[in-house]
C-alpha cells in the first residue's frame, strides 16, 4: 500500500535525521541511553504527541513539527510552539524546549528560543546532536552575544573601516542573515573583514568562520593577510591567537577558527568529488555551466552548522548559479565584500548594504589615489587595414601558433573589433608599444630618472586579449624598450616557464618586472600597490568588471615603499594614469549575464541535441552563444550564405529567436496569441506551453542538414590572418578629454584651497600679502603647508597638481624633486607671481643671475671665492626658501669656515647682504 504524503515526509525526515546523527525511536522503543541524541517519533505533551523530540544526553532539547511536501511552514511554528513548552509525559515540568523545527523533508525551518526576538530561519539539513549539546551549555546563544559586543576600539583603522564594522555588527545583533559591505579598491577591504573576524571569535564566541574566495591566488593572498593582522587590543598577532586554515583538500580541521577556501573547493566538498588544483586558477566570472546543476548533498563531515559566518570575498561575482548552493548549505551568517556591486549582489543580500564608501569618496579622504586617462589611437586600431587579393598571407593556428603561407582568392578586409583575435598585426602592436613608451617619458611620467640617467618604467600592468596576444605583446615590448627576458613578463593562468604566482610577487616587490601582461588573472582582486600604469590592449564589456580592473591602480603607496621598487619616484604615489588603446574607457558597459552554459561541448554536438530534442535552457543559450561569436567572424559573403540556407534570416535573427525561448516577456506573449489573459494571469502549464511552442519555432532551422553543415564548415575556416603588409601610424596620441576636464577641476581646487586659508596657515599669508613679506618664509612653514594639505586634501598633493598644471598649459616641466620646492613653485604659478610653471629653484637661479648681474655693473667686482659663497647661500634660498645667521653654522657654510669666514669675506655688509638675497631671490 503507497504511502500517504505526509508517511512520506517523515520517511524523508527520520532518513535526514539519521545521516545527522541522529537515533530515532520510537515511543516504546525510547532508549536514551543509545547515542548522545535521540529522536522520539509521537513522543506525549499534554498538548497532544509531538511528531519528534529530540533528546540529548537524555535530556529533552528540541521538537519537530512534520509536515507533507508542499505545506507552508510559517503557520506551523506556532503548534511547534505549544508542543516546546508543554509538559512532557513522565518529565518534570522545566523550561520551554529551546529548540524548534518545522520540516517536509524538502524545506526545513529552525528557530532558537534562546535568541532575542526568536526567528525561524530556513535550513538545508538538521543540526547533529554535538551542535545541540554544545549550545545549551553556552550561557547566551550566538545571536544574543551578537547584541552584547563592546565598543570597537578605533586605533588605527580608518573612517570607512570603523563604519564598516559598527554598522556590520548592528546589522548582527538586529539578526539579519545576509549583510553587504561596499568598499572601493584599495580602502582595506581584507583588513576590514579580519577585524571584524577577530572581533566574532574573541568577543561572541564565533566557533568557526569561513573566508570564501573564488580563485587560489586570491586565498593565498587572503591567508598572508590574515598570518600579519594585527589586533589593536592584543601585542600576539592573529595567527599567535587563533589557527587559520587555507583548504587545499577535503579536511576541515577541527581546530581551525579560520578556513580559507575557493568556492569550486568548497563546493567540491559538499559534493563528496575530487577537485583538480587548476580549477582553482580561473574565476568564477569566467566559469559557467556546463549541464543541469549538479545539487550538494548534506555530508555528515561537514554539516551544516560547520561555520557561524561566512565572508564571500568579490562576491559580486562569486555566488551565483550553482555555486549558490555553497552558501545555501550553511546556517550561517553572509557577509559580502564587493567594490563593484550589481543588481543581483544588492538582491542577494537583500538590500542590506551596511556600508557603502565609493571610489570618489576614497580618493577624497586621500585612502585611494585618482587616475587620468592617456589615449592612444592609431590608424589601425580605428580604421582597420585591408589585404588585396592574390596576396600570399601568413596564417597562424589560434592554439598551437604553428604558422603556414597561403595565397587568398578575394580580399581581406578587416576592422579594430578584429584585431589580435581573427588578425593579428605585428605593426599595430609595435606602433602602440612605440607610443607608449614615448607618451611614458614625454607626458604621463616624465621624470622618472634614474641615477644612471636613464628613463625607468613605472609599474605597468597591460591587459591582452587572449594568452596567444599577451605572447605578441610581450616580445614587442622587449623589443621596443630594449630589455630583456626579466623587464616584460606574463602573469596569465597559461604560464609555463615559471608559476604565475611567482612572477606576480616579484611584479609586487622587486625590481623586475616593470611591465606585466595578463588576460585576467590579475584583472581583479589581485593587490599589487606599486601599479602606476595600465595598459588596456583589450576592450571590456562588463561595467563592473572594467571597474575591478581599473581598480589595480587605486592603491595608496608611501614613499619608501614605492621608491623600493621605482627609485626614482618622488614621494607617495599620487595616481595612476589609465593609456586607453582601445577605446575601453568610452565602450558601452553592461552588466549582462554570461550565455555560454556549454563551454566543452562541441558546437556540431550542440545542434544534434536541439535536432534529437534537448530544448534545455543551457543548450539553448550556449548553443546562441556560438553563433553569436561565429557571426563575428564571418565576411559579409559568408553572413549572405548563411541567411540564403536559412530562409532569409540572418545568424542575429537566429541568436534573437534562441535567446526569446527563456525570456518570460515572449513566453507571455506567445500565450496571450492562443489563451486569453486571466486575472490571475496565465499558469505555470500554458507558459510551458508556449515555451515549447517558441522553443520549436528557433530550433526548426537547425533541422536542414545543408545549414548544419555549412555553419561547422565555416566555423573551421578561421586561423588567425597575420598581417605584415600594413603598416600602422598614430591618430592620436594624448590625454582624453576627460583628463583635461579632471585637471581643470584639480588646479580650480588648489586655487580654491589657497583662497580659503590664506588668512590661517603662515605660509600662505606671506604670499598673499606684500611682495617683500615672501622673504620672510621659512622651511618650517613650508613644511606645515604641506602637511596640513596633506590632512585637508590629499588629492591635492603637489606632485598631482604639478601634472595638472603640465597637462593644462601642455608644458613639459619637470617637477622638482622636493614636495616642498614643487608647491611653493605652484603657489607662485597661482597667485601669477611666476607667468608660467616654472619651478622654483630655476626661479632663484634666474633671480640670483639678475641680482649679481646689477651688483656688479659699476665698480663692485666679487672675488671668486666671494661668488662660492653667494651660490652656496642662492641654494639655501632655492631649497629652505629663506637664509638666516644660524644657517651659517651648518653645511656647506660651516666647512668653509662659517659666520666668521662669511664676516671676512664681505665685512660690515653681510647682514645687510643676507637680507638683500632673501628679498631679490625669491622676487
Amino acid at each position: 500500500m503507497p504511502l500517504d504524503p505526509e508517511q512520506q515526509a517523515r520517511q524523508t525526515i527520520d532518513r535526514m535525521l539519521a545521516n545527522a546523527g541522529w537515533l530515532v525511536q520510537s515511543v516504546k522503543q525510547f532508549n536514551p541511553s543509545a547515542g548522545t541524541g535521540v529522536a522520539v517519533r509521537e513522543y506525549h505533551t499534554d498538548n497532544g504527541p509531538a511528531d519528534y523530540v529530540l533528546f540529548v544526553d537524555r535530556k529533552p532539547v528540541g521538537v519537530i513539527e512534520a509536515k507533507k511536501e508542499g505545506v507552508i511552514l510559517t503557520p506551523v511554528e506556532e503548534q511547534t510552539g505549544k508542543y516546546a513548552s508543554s509538559r512532557l509525559r513522565w518529565q518534570q515540568q522545566g523550561e520551554p524546549l529551546p529548540f524548534l523545527y518545522e520540516s517536509t523533508g524538502v524545506e526545513t525551518h529552525f528557530t532558537d528560543l534562546r535568541d532575542p526576538a526568536p526567528r525561524a530561519r530556513d535550513l538545508f539539513y538538521f543540526h547533529r546532536p554535538d551542535q545541540l549539546r554544545e549550545w545549551t551549555r553556552q550561557p547566551l546563544s550566538l545571536r544574543q552575544q551578537l547584541t552584547t559586543l563592546p565598543p570597537l576600539q578605533t586605533d588605527g583603522l580608518r573612517d570607512c573601516q570603523i563604519r564598516a564594522v559598527t554598522n556590520l555588527e548592528q546589522s548582527f545583533a538586529q539578526n539579519r542573515p545576509r549583510a553587504l559591505i561596499q568598499m572601493a579598491t584599495g580602502a582595506g577591504k581584507t583588513f576590514t573583514a579580519i577585524t571584524s573576524v577577530y572581533r566574532l571569535l574573541k568577543h561572541a564566541k564565533a566557533k568557526r568562520i569561513l573566508f570564501l574566495v573564488d580563485t587560489k591566488n586570491l586565498g593565498e593572498q587572503a591567508e598572508t593577510e590574515f598570518q600579519a593582522f594585527m589586533p589593536n587590543d592584543d601585542l600576539r598577532s592573529f595567527r599567535e591567537l587563533y589557527t587559520v586554515q587555507r583548504l587545499q583538500a577535503s579536511f576541515i580541521d577541527p581546530d581551525a577558527q579560520v578556513c580559507i577556501s575557493t568556492v569550486q573547493r568548497m563546493y567540491s566538498i559538499l559534493r563528496g568529488t575530487h577537485l583538480d588544483d587548476s580549477a582553482e586558477e580561473t574565476s568564477l566570472n569566467e566559469l559557467h555551466l556546463t549541464g543541469p546543476p549538479k545539487e550538494v548533498v548534506y555530508s555528515p563531515q561537514v554539516p551544516v552548522e560547520t561555520f557561524d559566518f561566512i565572508i564571500i570575498d568579490e562576491c559580486h561575482r562569486s555566488i551565483y548559479n550553482l555555486w549558490r548552493q555553497v552558501l545555501d548549505y550553511f546556517d550561517t551568517f553572509l557577509i559580502g565584500l564587493t567594490a563593484t556591486p550589481d543588481a543581483r549582489t544588492y538582491g542577494f543580500f537583500n538590500k542590506n548594504v551596511v556600508s557603502e564608501y565609493t571610489y570618489e569618496r576614497a580618493v577624497a579622504d586621500g585612502v585611494n589615489v585618482p587616475y587620468d586617462v592617456y589615449t592612444i589611437e592609431t590608424e589601425i586600431t580605428a580604421a582597420g587595414a585591408g589585404l588585396r587579393a592574390r596576396e600570399y598571407i601568413e596564417l597562424r593556428d589560434r592554439q598551437t601558433r604553428r604558422k603556414r603561407w597561403e595565397q587568398i582568392d578575394e580580399p581581406l578586409d578587416y576592422g579594430g573589433r578584429q584585431l589580435d583575435r581573427d588578425i593579428v598585426n605585428p605593426d599595430q602592436i609595435r606602433t602602440v608599444v612605440r607610443e607608449f613608451r614615448r607618451a611614458l617619458q614625454e607626458a604621463i611620467f616624465p621624470n622618472r630618472i634614474n641615477s644612471q640617467g636613464q628613463y625607468e618604467v613605472p609599474k605597468t600592468l597591460i591587459f591582452a586579449k587572449t594568452d596567444s596576444h599577451a605572447e605578441d605583446i610581450i616580445r614587442i615590448v622587449r623589443e621596443e624598450f630594449g630589455e630583456g627576458n626579466a623587464f616584460c613578463k606574463k602573469v596569465t593562468y597559461g604560464n609555463t616557464e615559471e608559476k604565475a604566482t611567482a612572477v606576480l610577487s616579484q611584479f609586487r616587490t622587486a625590481y623586475y618586472p616593470r611591465i606585466a601582461v595578463t588576460v585576467d588573472m590579475i584583472a581583479t582582486g589581485t593587490d599589487v600597490k606599486s601599479l602606476e600604469c595600465l595598459l588596456f590592449m583589450r576592450d571590456v564589456k562588463s561595467r563592473s568588471y572594467f571597474e575591478q580592473m581599473k581598480g589595480r591602480g587605486t592603491r595608496t603607496l608611501g614613499s619608501d615603499d614605492l621608491l623600493r621598487v621605482t627609485p626614482s619616484a618622488v614621494g607617495n604615489k599620487t595616481h595612476f594614469v589609465i593609456v586607453d588603446a582601445v577605446g575601453v574607457t568610452r565602450s558601452l558597459k553592461t552588466d549582462s549575464r554570461p550565455l555560454e552554459r556549454k563551454p566543452g561541448v562541441a558546437l556540431k554536438d550542440l545542434m544534434m541535441s536541439v535536432v534529437m530534442g534537448d530544448r534545455s535552457e543551457d543548450v539553448l543559450l550556449s548553443l546562441a552563444n556560438r553563433l553569436t561569436r561565429l557571426e563575428k567572424q564571418l565576411n559579409p559573403t559568408e553572413r549572405s550564405r548563411f541567411a540564403d540556407l536559412n530562409a532569409g534570416q540572418t545568424i542575429n535573427d537566429l541568436v534573437k529567436q534562441l535567446l526569446d525561448v527563456d525570456d518570460a516577456d515572449c513566453q507571455e506573449q506567445r500565450a496571450k496569441a492562443t489563451y486569453p489573459l486571466t486575472e490571475e494571469g496565465y499558469p505555470p502549464a500554458l507558459l510551458d506551453e508556449a515555451r515549447e511552442q517558441l522553443a520549436d519555432a528557433a530550433t526548426r532551422p537547425f533541422d536542414s542538414a545543408e545549414l548544419r553543415d555549412y555553419i561547422e564548415t565555416v566555423r573551421r575556416q578561421h586561423d588567425q590572418v597575420i598581417d605584415h603588409v600594413n603598416l600602422d601610424a598614430v591618430r592620436f596620441s594624448g590625454w582624453d578629454t576627460n583628463a583635461l576636464e579632471q585637471a581643470t577641476e584639480l588646479v580650480q581646487q588648489f586655487r580654491t584651497y589657497l583662497e580659503a586659508h590664506k588668512d590661517e596657515i603662515m605660509a600662505l599669508q606671506l604670499f598673499y600679502g606684500a611682495p617683500f613679506r615672501r622673504r620672510e618664509l621659512t622651511h618650517r612653514m613650508v613644511r606645515e603647508l604641506v602637511d596640513r594639505l596633506k590632512a585637508d586634501q590629499p588629492v591635492l598633493m603637489p606632485e598631482r597638481v604639478w601634472l595638472a598644471f603640465q597637462t593644462l598649459e601642455a608644458v613639459n616641466v619637470p617637477s622638482p624633486k622636493s614636495e616642498l620646492v614643487a608647491l611653493v613653485s605652484l603657489i607662485r604659478r597661482v597667485l601669477e607671481i611666476d607667468a608660467e610653471l616654472t619651478p622654483y629653484d630655476q626661479t632663484v637661479g634666474r633671480n640670483f643671475q639678475t641680482w649679481v648681474f646689477g651688483k656688479q655693473a659699476g665698480s663692485l667686482k666679487f672675488s671668486d671665492e666671494q661668488m662660492t659663497w653667494l651660490r652656496m647661500m642662492r641654494d639655501v634660498v632655492a631649497n629652505s626658501f629663506h637664509l638666516d645667521r644660524d644657517a651659517f653654522e651648518y653645511a656647506p657654510f660651516a666647512d668653509r669656515g662659517g659666520l666668521g669666514r662669511m664676516w671676512k669675506l664681505f665685512g660690515d655688509e653681510s647682514v645687510a647682504l643676507i637680507d638683500e638675497l632673501n628679498e631679490a631671490l625669491t622676487a
